[in-house]
């Protein structure tokens, strides 16, 4: 599904214009986006769980040359489904 079918099902669900469907989402992914970037986990009940995790430093290869590198540590978001979902979806 892209993001233009999810506002088109999420506008008809609603009952809403796309427009304001579109705006809805937009405000959610910020929300989600800044309560990451803070450091913070976002719970929705019944649907899941967005976390910030952590990968350590580590050293990769070049596929192509085969030479050694270093691949910094980063911060990555991460979701966990919840059991409602997990279970809808079996």
């Amino acid at each position: 599904m892209t993001k233009e079918e999810l506002i088109a099902k999420m506008a008809a669900s609603a009952g809403i214009t796309k427009v304001a469907a579109g705006n809805a989402l937009q405000a959610f992914t910020g929300a989600v986006t800044s309560s990451l970037k803070k450091g913070q986990r976002v719970s929705l009940v019944n649907f899941g769980t967005f976390t910030i995790s952590r990968r350590k430093a580590r050293l990769g290869r070049n596929p192509r040359t085969g030479e050694t590198l270093r691949i910094p540590a980063a911060k990555v978001p991460k979701f966990s489904a919840g059991k409602v979902l997990k279970s809808a979806v079996r």
